[in-house]
């Protein structure tokens, strides 16, 4: 990841906690003057939705950088069931992507990050069916907990306990911000807790109303608002400025903002507690006040403040050490830890001491011995400093003795040390397999963190002007790219032979075998042998039944093609593993993979080595398809899956002799949303279509398409959709051709879908459209809109929002069917 040049000070502690940030920031004189300021603040405030992107990062960076209130964020969820504007991520990776971006947008805001258990399995209608899939009382739980560690004076929601909140789950998060509240501060719920933390009323529960709830110019009619838009002379932005910043990067959402400037009018309902009059904190003491023994340490903190000289920052470390050891002999133990953590970090800042630990590589293999070294600089003169004790911590450490050493001003020094460790550097959230709803964790104690909080790490133990004080940092591998400069990754830990399968589902088009090919790869730094083998469901077989693996040096790697000989029959829930056998040990195989983008830092994880089996029995009219990708996914490789030969086309392909070969082209999802260029490529694909070929449309959202009509005929997007993906799907015109040639669609091809049938429905259009489906989630309104077919001069047209982009790459076999229906050309 590039590293900011300047980085908000007042995150620091929660950056270094998390090992979120891949460097020590550097850090300005007016940053330092905020942190001292911020010495003197106790209070603190929590908010709480379903999503990233939910919050409102203007009211998160007033509260973390005017008001100095130590600020958090817990998003129920981890985005994983939403679209990718970026890639081709779904699922748990776009989760992780997700959970990086927030993590980035914190960095700028100044707020701190915390996750529940809960997926986000897509779009919900209703809080009930929201509940039924993650288990009401588990996420409460989840929540409680957060409370009761984080403790907030204020809690607030971004959306109303009701349908106003327009999606189940946003409603949800409202009802458990509700509940949590008042169950936080009851020993008799959730008990179990109560060995870790202690129970916690806060004093107020507010909803944060918004145009999105309350419908566009609306205001709240009672309660309590104030202006946020404050310009910040420190900082040099005003706090629209800055949450632009932040909330830019939910790249993977497209949520690039604009900057704002001047009056922030920000508007609170209320949900629990008394309604506050001059400020959100009204009736809580943010002083030392609210601490025994912390009338001293007001006097000495506001004293800091005073003496503070910006060009002359070491003259403080003298004071902030003493504070320190105030700080310390406190009995409040919550403000001792959060206190004395800021001050730690603010006497680094003063004292310009800087100490990082790396990796001597990006990854190392389990069991292995990982060399670490720490670079030590102390940066302003007259401070007498010295390394007493560095520790990299893992399951065995590898430590060199222990031996002072001296830091003299301005001087590079290194020391070295190592660790073993068999734990994987697998998100703590995805070690076991997971149900729709919630994942599975080992640990009460993990929950809310937003990343692993015992990855690879030093502690550093430091005599700074006669005081020992202990840091903890994250190992990290460093590097200089040719283009980004210097570049830090995460140190990731692997297993010792990896086995990579090129697809999610390997889907049969009837009794054929098919090919695998895996690529298995070493990871340790001497020699590792195993026997590999498939394991696959009773009647289907695989030639060679095993094979052998050997490996000499790290990324090794061996491409084994396995011809797998499908069963009678398959089930939706049947998949293909692979199995290693090592000399001490058997297990079922991990894949390595890896997420790389620019704006938030690499991400490696290790899925099982497994994919869905499928058998699909359909026809092929279409042989050849030309694809025009859109906002990214893996539609392309799913169809090439059945024997299609597909070609991905962009603007220079478009042309009548070049589409002239194709027998079908397919536009990928949102390609009208993201593409500008569409207004000039669409004409000549309508223009492809009149000549006898046929163009299958994907799904576009309402907002942002590039031009009005999308089709021959014009038709209108809407938000609706249907999210239940059992969901009866009646056919409104049985004798359309689509549900007959080359496959006879029925009722069973609409078994096995995934999280929804569709999105963003047509509503109005032209009467030459055909509507061949109709379908309605359970007590709703019945939409005709998912799919619209038509005649257009010698070729057909298809419109569809049913999700193809999540049924194709998992092998439903139905989806398979009628998507070909669709690319069949007329009669």
């Amino acid at each position: 990841m590039n590293i900011r040049s300047v980085l908000s000070f007042l995150s620091i502690f929660f950056i270094f906690h998390h090992a979120t940030a891949q460097s020590q920031p550097a850090v300005n004189g007016a940053e330092i003057k905020l942190a001292l300021k911020k010495l003197n603040t106790l209070g603190s405030v929590l908010y709480f939705a379903a999503h990233p992107d939910d919050e409102n990062t203007r009211l998160i960076s007033w509260l973390a950088k005017e008001r100095l209130y130590r600020t958090g964020y817990l998003s129920l969820t981890r985005g994983d069931g939403g679209q990718n504007l970026i890639g081709t991520e779904q699922g748990e990776e776009l989760g992780l992507i997700r959970t990086n971006e927030l993590l980035a947008a914190r960095q700028v805001d100044g707020g701190e990050q915390f996750f529940s258990r809960a997926n986000d399995f897509g779009f919900a209608k209703t809080y009930d069916e929201t509940f039924e899939f993650w288990g009401k009382e588990n996420i409460l739980a989840d929540a409680v907990w957060v409370i009761r560690k984080f403790r907030p004076d204020v809690i607030i929601t971004r959306f109303p306990p009701d349908e106003r909140a327009g999606h189940g789950q946003h409603q949800a998060s409202a009802i458990l911000a509700i509940e949590a509240f008042t169950a936080a501060a009851d020993p008799n719920r959730f008990p179990e807790q109560l060995t870790e933390v202690s129970v916690w009323q806060a004093k107020r529960l507010l909803w944060n109303t918004s145009n999105f709830s309350l419908g566009e110019g609306a205001t709240s009619s009672d309660g309590f608002q104030m202006d946020i838009g404050d310009y910040n002379p420190l900082l040099g932005q005003s706090y629209g400025e800055i949450a632009a910043e932040s909330r830019t990067n939910h790249k993977s959402q497209g949520f690039g903002a604009a900057r704002q400037r001047g009056v922030i009018t920000e508007r609170f309902e209320l949900l629990g507690g008394d309604l506050p009059q001059q400020t959100l904190l009204d009736g809580v003491e943010t002083s030392w006040s609210r601490v025994a023994g912390g009338k001293k340490i007001q006097s000495l903190a506001a004293k800091l403040n005073a003496d503070f000289d910006i060009t002359h920052p070491e003259k403080s470390i003298d004071d902030l050490l003493a504070m320190l050891q105030l700080v310390n002999q406190i009995t409040d133990a919550h403000w001792k830890a959060v206190k004395s953590e800021e001050l730690k970090q603010l006497i680094l800042a003063c004292g310009g001491i800087w100490f990082e630990s790396y990796a001597a590589a990006p990854k190392f293999a389990r069991g292995e011995q990982v060399p670490v070294r720490t670079a030590f600089i102390v940066r302003r003169p007259g401070i007498q400093a010295a390394v007493v004790d560095v520790r990299a911590t893992g399951d065995r450490e590898v430590n060199e003795t222990s031996k002072t050493t001296l830091l003299p001003y301005n001087e590079l020094r290194e020391v070295s040390a190592g660790f073993h460790t068999d734990a994987l550097t697998q998100p703590y959230w995805l070690n076991h397999p997971h149900g729709i709803g919630r994942f599975a964790i080992d640990r009460q104690t993990d929950v809310g963190y937003p990343q692993n909080p015992d990855g690879p790490a030093t502690t550093v133990v430091l005599r700074i002007n006669g005081q020992e004080i202990a840091f903890k940092r994250p190992v990290v591998y460093k590097y200089t790219h040719p283009v980004r400069g210097e570049v830090y990754e995460p140190l990731a830990i692997a297993p010792r032979i990896t086995a990579n399968i090129g697809q999610r589902a390997l889907v049969f088009n009837g009794d054929e075998s098919k090919t695998l090919q895996v690529i298995f790869t070493g990871h340790t730094r001497g020699p590792v042998s195993a026997t590999a083998s498939l394991r696959l469901p009773t009647g289907w077989r695989a030639t060679p039944e095993q094979t052998s693996l050997q490996f000499a040096q790290p990324d090794e790697e061996q491409a084994v093609q396995f011809t797998i000989y499908p069963g009678k029959t398959a089930t939706l829930t049947d998949s293909v593993s692979v199995d290693l056998k090592y000399p001490d040990a058997t297990q079922e195989a991990r894949a390595f993979r890896v997420i790389d983008y620019t704006h938030i830092p690499k991400i490696t994880w290790f899925p099982p080595a497994a994919a869905r089996l499928s058998k699909v029995e359909t026809g092929l009219s279409a042989q050849r398809i030309g694809y025009l990708p859109g906002a990214g996914d893996l539609v392309p490789q799913a169809l090439r899956e059945i024997g299609l030969e597909v070609d991905l086309l962009d603007e220079r392909n478009i042309t009548a002799e070049k589409l002239s070969q194709y027998d079908a082209l397919v536009t990928g999802v949102r390609l009208y949303n993201v593409n500008d260029r569409m207004r000039y490529i669409h004409p000549r694909l309508l223009e492809y279509v009149k000549n006898g070929g046929t163009l299958v449309v994907q799904y576009n959202t309402t907002g942002g398409l590039s031009m009005d009509d999308i089709g021959p005929y014009p038709f209108s997007l809407t938000r609706n959709r249907v999210t239940d993906e059992t969901a009866t799907v009646t056919f409104l015109d049985p004798e359309s051709r689509v549900l007959h040639f080359p496959n006879e669609i029925t009722a069973a091809d609409f078994e096995g879908w995934i999280q929804e049938r569709g999105l963003y429905f047509v509503g109005e259009g032209d009467e030459r459209y055909q509507r061949p489906l109709r379908m309605a989630d359970p007590g709703e309104q019945a939409y005709d809109g998912s799919l619209l077919v038509t005649p257009y001069g010698k070729g057909n047209f298809v419109y569809t929002s049913l999700s193809f982009f999540r049924q194709l790459p998992v092998g439903v076999p139905g989806a398979y069917r009628l998507f070909v229906n669709l690319l069949a050309k007329r009669n």
